[in-house]
């Protein structure tokens, strides 16, 4: 059974070094080309041989790279199969611990060899630093820790994607319920929020428990390396070479300071629409005018096609790209049982194309969603000419900004999902829905600031820290009654559990992407223009000039803030 809607992939590239037919899910076929790599490592005596050496490496973790998604993919597609998590699971218990260490030894060897200093600049500049950072930061004791944690990720998607609801006689699962958040029936949209609260925290405890060992594991991981804490450590982990932990401190702020009043304006303009003396949860979604919710299309299908027509007012290229994925079938976008939550785009490394998973439902938020991954989609199209493997992905503070501007830019011609009416409520919808997720950017951030310089803290201590965040954060939303669902609501965020500390970076490419349209405003053209350029750079050059060269500023003071907030609120008087 092929659990992989795409089959078997060619490379790009033909090998030149991995055997044609070798399985990499088996590490006695791996080990040897390992050997051979730090045996040739010696013999490379000048600059050529060397970058000849570097490119078989290369070839071989893309194609390790490409084995692991695959199985991620699968699983991640089929939770409920057996085979999908035991292959998976073997690529992380057999593969990646044996994998790490050898990898270690390469960058060793890297690091140390005499035709490093030989090698081109500044084209070997950005690979340099993050090698030397990574072997730096390498401990062995780190593996099985690592592996231990990606179990417990595991764990978290498998709980996650299993949580339906019965509502009304039907099976739902979660996904599915929010559009019932935005039906103007405010019973109704009761009853379906507070299933889904309740289903939620019938796993409260399980979440908790995933959350107590992730930290302990993550503390240790730290501490091996000889780091205080895990934000210390994830800081140089993630080579945050021009950001610093205060930087976000002082982001967090600037938010509180910038946005939180425009927020609060518009949670008020809501209530007074709704005519309530105050917002309840369930009142976050649905259009504030009582309309009818917003039904961008009705299949998954029929996303793809009125996609497919923006990118087709958009750009000749890009709208190539996207229909390059459907004929390749690298795309699974409709929601199901059994489905993991969230979204994703995953770069087949070997055969340079990019995978889309998403769970479509039929609401406007899966529109912004499509759009989203393509960015990312377009990213790894971008790259694929690109041979040293590293470079083919970006540092993710601009990952981020090329799917969120293009969120922006093909909401030009959203009317190929709506009529102008219902395209004008859309653009309003996702510009609120950027203001608004600032703050609960900042809120994840920072939570994740508390938790892991207080690495020993109690359950009641992190809900305490999470709950005066949401004071913080939260805006003018009535939570009475269900203090339990508002104070473990951070449960929902995979990034949390999955990524740490992977969640700054969407607020710093949103004001990126903020800055590729605000410069659309003044010259179409030329924004287009620099957006498909800084594509192409993928990683090869440092993160301050990835955002030149897509005309932004790698900055995320008020100063920056407050004339992209007040743009997107002259745009929200327009409608």
């Amino acid at each position: 059974m092929n659990l992989l809607p795409f089959g078997k992939l060619p490379p790009a590239k033909p090998r030149s070094f991995i055997p044609t037919e070798i399985n990499l899910g088996d590490w006695p076929q791996i080990a040897p080309l390992f050997d051979q790599l730090e045996v040739r490592a010696a013999q490379a005596t000048d600059a050529a041989a060397f970058e000849k050496w570097l490119l078989d490496w290369c070839e071989l973790s893309a194609a390790l790279d490409q084995e692991g998604s695959c199985r991620n993919i699968a699983m991640t597609c089929h939770t409920d199969n057996a085979d999908a998590e035991k292959a998976f699971l073997h690529f992380v218990e057999n593969i990646e611990p044996q994998l790490k260490p050898r990898q270690f030894a390469l960058e060793q060897l890297y690091v140390a060899h005499p035709q490093r200093k030989n090698l081109p600049k500044p084209r070997y500049e950005v690979f340099d630093r993050d090698v030397a950072n990574h072997v730096q930061l390498f401990r062995l004791e780190n593996v099985a820790l690592e592996t231990e944690e990606a179990k417990l990720g595991q764990q978290y998607q498998k709980l996650i994607g299993a949580q339906t609801v019965n509502f009304r006689g039907e099976e739902k699962t979660l996904v599915q319920m929010g559009r019932y958040l935005e039906e103007p029936d405010r019973a109704l949209r009761q009853e379906a929020w507070m299933l889904v609260a309740n289903r939620r925290m019938q796993d409260v405890d399980k979440c908790e428990e995933i959350m107590d060992e992730l930290i302990k594991l993550r503390h240790q991981i730290a501490k091996n390396a000889g780091f205080n804490n895990y934000l210390e450590f994830i800081f140089r982990q993630k080579g945050r070479f021009d950001y610093t932990p205060a930087d976000c401190v002082k982001f967090h702020g600037a938010i509180e300071s910038e946005i939180m009043l425009a927020v609060r304006e518009i949670q008020n303009e809501r209530r007074l629409k709704l005519n309530l003396e105050k917002l309840r949860p369930w009142d976050l979604a649905v259009d504030p005018q009582n309309r009818a919710p917003l039904k961008p299309f009705a299949d998954v299908g029929e996303m793809v096609a009125r996609t497919q027509k923006i990118f087709n007012h958009l750009d000749a290229e890009l709208a190539g790209n996207f229909q390059e994925m459907q004929d390749k079938k690298l795309l699974d976008l409709d929601n199901r049982k059994g489905k993991a939550p969230g979204g994703y785009q995953s770069t087949l490394a070997e055969a340079r194309v990019p995978f889309i998973f998403m769970n479509a439902v039929g609401v406007q938020r899966d529109v912004e969603t499509i759009l989203h991954e393509a960015g990312h989609a377009f990213h790894a199209q971008a790259t694929r000419g690109e041979d040293l493997y590293p470079y083919r992905s970006a540092p993710i503070e601009f990952c981020e900004v090329a799917s969120m501007a293009m969120e922006l830019l093909g909401n030009e011609f959203i009317e190929e999902f709506y009529v102008p009416a219902e395209a004008a409520r859309a653009r309003q919808t996702h510009l609120e829905g950027i203001i608004g997720f600032f703050p609960w950017m900042a809120t994840v951030d920072a939570f994740q600031h508390c938790i892991y310089t207080h690495p020993g803290h109690t359950r009641a201590e992190r809900k305490a820290a999470y709950m005066q965040l949401m004071d913080r954060f939260g805006g003018d939303v009535d939570y009475s009654g269900f203090e339990e669902v508002r104070a473990h609501s951070w449960h929902r965020q995979l990034h949390i559990f999955l990524y740490p500390f992977y969640y700054v970076e969407y607020g710093i490419a949103q004001l990126g992407a903020l800055q590729v349209w605000a410069n659309s405003k003044a010259n179409k053209a030329k924004a287009l223009a620099d957006y498909k350029k800084s594509l192409t750079l993928g990683g090869s050059r440092p993160l301050p000039e990835l955002f030149a060269a897509a005309g932004c500023k790698l900055e995320f003071s008020a100063a920056t803030i407050k004339p992209l907030i007040q743009l997107a609120g002259a745009e929200l008087k327009k409608f």
